[in-house]
């Protein structure tokens, strides 16, 4: 994550050949044919065609300045040559944008999709007319994908404390990605372990003495917060061993158990209402958050990543929030579909309907 490009791109180049190295004869291609890859990379990108792309910056803690501008599709074609990988990138395709194809593919309802996961996006459907940016013919269908990069959003409307401007001043990238730093799944930990540390240190909340591990950036995984905000012991069983486990705090109250369920339950709260009100967002540009008279479309949005799909209170906070923004009649329109791995398969789909060898005979 923090090396040079060439690490990275024979890291995946290897990758691929370990994976190649594994398919049964029936995967085989034939003779005198490439493979052909669908590349999904979740990073800002430049893209100059439907497989070629510079990236812009680094997102999710990445730091790898020698990629900066460069194209990836080109890097990741010399790493594969380079390690004996015959594969040619049919597309390069934006997580969000993947998890598009694929749920459009599956659902011709489906308008947009939104990753929230690690790090967080969203894509949807656009008519081309409306894209200032747009030079030259329009596409025949008269519509274009949008890849909105939504975690870059930034606005002086954001609920932004001093926990998240420290976290911001700290991180990699300081200044950007402010709404991915305020709602994914690489943050929220770490935004309640800043919290932690001040009630620590300022209300001697553990004790006389502040936890070391307190310190520690990012020792607190949102994973360990989903864990203990889902703990329905009245003991609270499972807060007390994640305390003890990762942050070595020993023989808690009940009362500073409930204090920390209380945390993890504000900091998912703010989260899943702020992603909900991205997508009321997407909702009101396409129209589609009020019924036409006669007239119910179904609105269904893809949905991926590890943060939706296993943190369960955030998952709901955000349903029923879209539900109290567009009101009952508009929410009965409104569905969100788990798209498990969701860009890797439309970035298939994609690279295959860009196939060198689509008019040939198989």
């Amino acid at each position: 994550m923090i090396g040079t490009s060439e690490e990275l791109f024979d890291f995946i180049a290897e990758a691929l050949a370990k994976f190649v190295a594994t398919e049964s004869e029936g995967f085989h291609v034939s003779p005198g044919r490439q493979r052909e890859l669908g590349f999904t990379f979740s990073f800002p990108v430049k893209q100059t065609s439907i497989a070629s792309g510079s990236l812009i910056r680094w997102t999710k803690g990445f730091s790898i300045d020698d990629a900066v501008g460069q194209d990836v599709v080109a890097q990741l074609t010399k790493s594969m040559e380079k390690k004996g990988v015959d594969m040619r990138v049919g597309a390069l395709v934006n997580d969000t944008i993947g998890t598009l194809a694929g749920g459009r593919y599956l659902n011709k309802d489906v308008v947009a999709a939104v990753i929230l996961g690690t790090g967080t996006n969203a894509a949807y459907v656009e008519r081309a007319s409306a894209i200032p940016k747009w030079k030259g013919p329009l596409p025949k269908s008269e519509e274009m994908v949008i890849n909105m990069e939504w975690g870059n959003f930034r606005s002086s409307h954001l609920p932004l404390t001093e926990y998240d401007h420290q976290l911001d001043v700290e991180s990699l990238n300081v200044g950007e990605q402010i709404f991915e730093k305020i709602i994914s799944g690489m943050y929220l930990g770490d935004i309640m372990r800043r919290v932690l540390l001040k009630m620590a240190e300022e209300a001697a909340f553990f004790g006389d003495t502040v936890p070391p591990k307190l310190s520690v950036p990012f020792v607190l995984r949102t994973p360990v917060m989903s864990a203990m905000h889902h703990d329905t012991s009245p003991d609270l069983k499972v807060v007390g061993s994640k305390l003890k486990e990762i942050l070595g705090i020993s023989n808690t109250t009940l009362r500073t158990r409930k204090v920390v369920f209380d945390l993890c339950n504000i900091v998912a709260t703010r989260g899943a209402r702020l992603s909900a009100a991205g997508i009321l967002g997407i909702l009101k540009k396409i129209g589609r958050d009020t019924v036409n008279e006669g007239q119910k479309q179904k609105t269904v949005i893809a949905m991926d990543g590890g943060l939706f799909e296993h943190y369960t209170e955030f998952r709901n906070c955000l349903k029923s929030t879209i539900k109290e923004l567009v009101g009952e009649e508009i929410a009965e329109t409104i569905v969100i579909d788990l798209a498990n791995d969701g860009s890797g398969l439309g970035a298939t789909l994609l690279a295959a309907s860009h196939s060198q060898y689509k008019d040939v005979e198989p």
